[in-house]
């Protein structure tokens, strides 16, 4: 007796249907497996840089550090481990830098403090070489807390009261609460204006790094700064920054020289110290 043909379409959608719901579920499958392996990669990345650095091969380690920082991975723990590879092989401008990045990342880290101060006085630093503008801390701050994205949320969020509070006049909550959070944004917008008036802050990672009077590889040199030095940047021009040292001189660096606070190096190698 023959199959109806009604039956034998159905039985075909129906699997058909059941091919589909597979491969949908086999696609979420392996979308949450890569999710996964992609969260665990920069774990074993960091465990893969810290044998390399107990093996002794601390360029290699600080090159998986910098990956790790540059792609958003970033931890108190990552540079604080850059800080010592750095030391292992003589780099301290890189590893003050490292250290400073460190407690920006985890403020209340003490050793990182006890690490910088100890740096310091191997580097024959004064404390006002490693803070060269007074408003550096203000800067620190607003890219601490995130102010310009709380300020614009409170200000926000303070127009979004006061059109309220016209259609609740007996309520005193909603004008209070526009009143505040105006107030409040009003501080963050003032910090992070306050923070905007600071010239980016680059550490001198180059022993003996050349000041020169012009952004040129055929430009004199008006002299040497200190490794460890902490250096407002003015300019930049290519593959130069232009700085002024603790002496008030100012000149033009190569941007491999130093490391600057508000950009992280992209190199995937190490900077060796002269």
């Amino acid at each position: 007796m023959g199959r109806a043909p009604g039956r034998e379409h159905s039985a075909r959608r129906c699997g058909a249907g059941s091919l589909l719901v597979g491969a949908v579920l086999a696609g979420v499958a392996l979308s949450a497996w890569g999710a996964v392996a992609r969260a665990a990669d920069p774990d074993q990345r960091f465990r893969e840089a810290t044998a390399l650095a107990r093996a002794g091969d601390t360029e290699g380690a600080v090159a998986i550090y910098r990956q790790l920082a540059v792609s958003g991975h970033e931890s108190g723990s990552l540079y604080w481990n850059w800080a010592q590879a750095a030391q292992g092989r003589g780099a301290l401008g890189e590893a003050l830098w490292a250290l400073m990045r460190e407690r920006e990342v985890e403020p209340g880290d003490t050793a990182a403090g006890r690490e910088i101060e100890r740096l310091r006085t191997v580097l024959n630093l004064d404390p006002a070489e490693l803070s060269p503008s007074p408003l550096a801390s203000v800067g620190r701050l607003v890219r601490r807390l995130h102010l310009a994205l709380l300020a614009a949320i409170l200000l926000a969020g303070s127009l979004g009261a006061h059109a309220f509070a016209r259609f609740a006049r007996p309520l005193r909550g909603p004008v209070a609460a526009a009143w505040t959070s105006l107030a409040l944004g009003t501080v963050a917008a003032l910090g992070v204006w306050l923070g905007s008036l600071t010239p980016p802050v680059a550490i001198v990672v180059r022993r003996d790094a050349q000041l020169l009077d012009a952004a040129s590889p055929t430009a004199s040199v008006l002299g040497t700064m200190r490794e460890g030095e902490a250096v407002p940047v003015l300019d930049v021009s290519a593959e130069y920054l232009h700085v002024q040292d603790s002496s008030g001189a100012r000149g033009w660096v190569l941007a491999e020289d130093v490391r600057r606070f508000d950009l992280l190096p992209a190199q995937t190698a190490g900077t060796a110290a002269r």
